[in-house]
């Protein structure tokens, strides 16, 4: 099978494309016939290897963690899905194995999906709606009628937190390009902000809750419209949180972790059709160096895809 594979830490044009053995499935694992994988920034922090002393890669390391696909294959104590059903998985980042035609994945990180449904409605789901379910639900314990700000909303996890924050019934202000402000809108936010000609905090004030995925200078200026009591999860990389605190504000970086309970909950609404999956881009397996690098540049509208 084709696969999309490292042999060291390097940059994304150490990436090769190759031929490799299929993947045979453990006790407790299942082969799963991938017909859509999504990439994530986390794809090119592990290429990079930013975060090495977190998740140790065994060389050579195929990519990508959130696939969906079919089951084709089960290991003899698998009695959760049979060969010929529909899942949607995000594999443990030191295993990876999503960039591939073909991937063994523990059987308890699996969730099935309906067959009445496009899989790409679901494969963006794994990693960025469940990261905006975590925030908002966890993290924040949002709630009803409290005003969230989202920042980078149009991209993979701000658009799923745009909508679930909807779905609380919490009011949504969001930040986007003005190329993105219709889709923002559509996806339920209340109010929307050109963040590159609009300055947000003079929009938003005393704003309960910030879920913020950029960081930096945006994460800085947003402790300064966040209400006493308030609350700031940052997405993009860890920070002071001591700081926030001080004034009274609940900041802390959250770090997406995989549980296949949270993803059901996702998978369920997007199978309602009560959660939209933007899809930004599609580029073939063979074409992943240049959806990673494409990836890299920033800016990226809902998900993007590689297909086998």
């Amino acid at each position: 099978m084709k696969a999309a594979r490292i042999y060291a830490h390097g940059v994304i044009d150490d990436i090769r494309i190759e031929d490799v053995p299929e993947p045979v499935p453990g006790l407790d694992e299942v082969l799963i016939r991938v017909e859509a994988a999504a990439l994530n920034p986390m794809d090119n922090k592990l290429l990079a290897g930013y975060l090495k002393d977190f998740f140790p890669l065994a060389f050579p390391y195929t990519l990508g963690t959130d696939l969906a696909g079919t089951v084709v294959a089960t290991g003899p104590l698998v009695a959760t899905v049979r060969p010929g059903v529909r899942v949607i998985a995000r594999t443990d980042p030191t295993s990876g194995g999503a960039f591939a035609e073909l991937a063994a994945v523990p059987a308890r990180l699996v969730v099935p999906i309906p067959r009445d449904l496009p899989l790409l409605n679901f494969a963006g789901l794994p990693t960025a709606a469940a990261t905006a379910w975590q925030a908002l639900f966890e993290a924040a314990a949002v709630q009803p009628s409290q005003s969230v700000l989202i920042h980078a909303s149009a991209g993979g996890v701000g658009s799923f937190a745009v909508q679930l924050a909807r779905l609380a019934g919490a009011y949504v202000t969001a930040t986007a390009s003005a190329a993105n402000l219709d889709l923002v809108r559509s996806l339920g936010a209340d109010e929307v902000i050109d963040y590159r000609n609009q300055d947000f905090t003079a929009f938003a004030r005393a704003v309960d809750l910030v879920i913020d995925a950029v960081g930096g200078e945006t994460l800085e200026r947003s402790l300064g419209i966040i209400r006493p009591g308030g609350k700031l999860i940052g997405l993009s990389a860890p920070f002071d949180t001591e700081g926030p605190k001080a004034r009274g504000i609940d900041a802390q970086f959250l770090f997406h972790e995989s549980d296949a309970g949270r993803l059901a909950a996702v998978a369920e609404l997007a199978a309602d059709r009560r959660l939209q999956s933007v899809i930004g881009q599609e580029f073939a397996l063979a074409d992943t160096v240049e959806a990673l690098r494409s990836l890299s540049k920033g800016g990226a509208r809902g998900k993007t895809l590689v297909r086998p």
